[in-house]
C-alpha cells in the first residue's frame, strides 16, 4: 500500500503548533517569527512535507516572480510605475509579471487568482477592488496598495489631494470663483479624496464647486466632460487625471472655446505629454517612480521576513504650472 504523503497537521503535530502556523509559514512567512518559521520548515524537510503549490511559490529561493496589476496599462502615467518596478526587482532578483485590470474589479479579481497562485506577492496600482476583496487576498500572499489605502495592508500614496488644495488655491488667485471637478470612477479611493478635497478646499475659500461626472479616466472621457462644461458656468475645471483633462482641452478646441481666457484647466498625474498639449497643461505631479521601487522593497522586506509588517507612507505632491490656466475672464 502507497504511503500517505505528510501533511501540515503531522508537521504542527511534531512543532507543537497550530496547523494555521505551518500554513502561514509557507504562504506568508512574515507573519510568523524567525524561531518558528526555522522549526516548521526544518520539520518539513524531516517529514518529507511538501507545500501546496500557492505555497511554494512564497519559499525563499524558489519561485521569485512579483505580480504588478494596474488599472490601465495605456495610461501613461503607470510606465513610470512599471519601470521603476520592474528595475527594482531586477536588482533584488525578482521577476516582474505584469497584468491590466482594464478598470474592472471582475477582471482584476480574475487576473489575480491566475497569477498569485504561481507567484510570491502582489502589487495593486490603484485597484477597483473592495476592501474586503483586497484583505483576502492579503490572507495569502503579501500585498502592497498604490495610490489607495486599506487598513492593514501597507500602502503607497502620492497626496495628489494635497496638490487638489494647491490647485484650488491657485485658481482662486487668478481671479476664478466657479470651478467644476470632473470626476473618475465612482469605484476609485483615490477619487474620492481629490473630490473631498477640492470641495473642502473651495468651501474655504468662498468658491463655487459643482461635481461633473463620473467619467471613464480617458480622452473619449474627456470629451464628455467637456460637453458638460460647455452647459455649465464655470471658469475653471479640475479634472481627476491628465487623460480627462487633454479630452477636454481637445474637445474645448474644436467647439471655439478658447483655453485659457474663456476657461482655465488643470490636470493631475503630470503624465508624459502634458508639456506638449497646446497650450502645455497645468497639472499635479509626484514621485511615480518611487511608488514602483518602493512597492517592490516592502514586498522584499515582507517576503524575506525582514519587515516591520504593515505600514503606508505618503509622498509630497506640487501644482506644475503651464499655459492652460490664466486669469478668470470678466463677467
Amino acid at each position: 500500500m502507497e504511503q500517505a504523503r505528510p501533511t501540515i497537521y503531522d508537521v504542527a503535530r511534531q512543532c507543537g503548533v497550530a496547523a494555521s502556523t505551518v500554513s502561514r509559514t509557507f504562504s506568508n512567512p512574515a507573519r510568523v517569527s524567525p524561531a518558528t518559521r526555522e522549526r516548521v520548515q526544518q520539520v518539513a524537510r524531516e517529514v518529507g512535507y511538501e507545500p501546496r503549490p500557492l505555497a511554494r511559490a512564497e519559499a525563499p529561493g524558489r519561485i521569485r516572480v512579483l505580480t504588478l496589476v494596474v488599472s490601465d496599462i495605456s495610461n501613461p502615467y503607470y510606465v513610470t510605475v512599471i519601470k521603476a518596478a520592474q528595475a527594482r526587482a531586477i536588482e533584488r532578483n525578482y521577476t516582474l509579471a505584469l497584468a491590466d485590470s482594464d478598470e474592472s474589479a471582475q477582471v482584476e479579481a480574475s487576473n489575480l487568482r491566475q497569477l498569485l497562485a504561481t507567484t510570491s506577492g502582489g502589487i495593486l496600482a490603484t485597484s477597483r477592488l473592495s476592501d474586503e476583496t483586497v484583505r483576502q487576498i492579503a490572507g495569502h500572499r503579501p500585498l502592497v496598495m498604490v495610490n489607495r489605502r486599506i487598513e492593514g495592508v501597507p500602502s503607497l500614496v502620492i497626496d495628489t489631494a494635497s496638490g487638489m488644495r494647491q490647485a484650488v488655491r491657485h485658481l482662486a488667485v487668478l481671479g476664478h470663483r466657479r470651478i467644476a471637478y470632473l470626476s473618475g470612477p465612482r469605484n476609485s479611493w483615490i477619487n474620492g479624496r481629490r473630490w473631498q478635497a477640492v470641495r473642502e478646499e473651495a468651501a474655504s475659500l468662498d468658491l463655487e464647486v459643482s461635481f461633473l461626472g463620473p467619467y471613464a479616466p480617458h480622452r473619449q472621457g474627456g470629451h464628455e466632460a467637456a460637453d458638460a462644461l460647455v452647459l455649465g458656468k464655470v471658469t475653471a475645471a479640475i479634472a481627476y487625471n491628465d487623460l480627462i483633462a487633454i479630452g477636454v482641452l481637445q474637445r474645448l478646441q474644436v467647439v471655439g472655446i478658447r483655453v485659457p481666457d474663456d476657461l482655465s484647466l488643470v490636470g493631475c498625474d503630470d503624465i508624459f505629454g502634458a508639456d506638449l498639449t497646446v497650450p502645455g497643461l497645468t497639472t499635479i505631479a509626484g514621485p511615480a517612480d518611487k511608488l514602483g521601487s518602493y512597492a517592490v522593497d516592502i514586498l522584499h522586506s515582507r517576503l524575506t521576513g525582514h519587515g516591520e509588517g504593515p505600514g503606508s507612507l505618503t509622498l509630497d505632491a506640487h501644482v506644475v504650472l503651464r499655459a492652460s490656466t490664466g486669469p478668470a475672464p470678466a463677467s
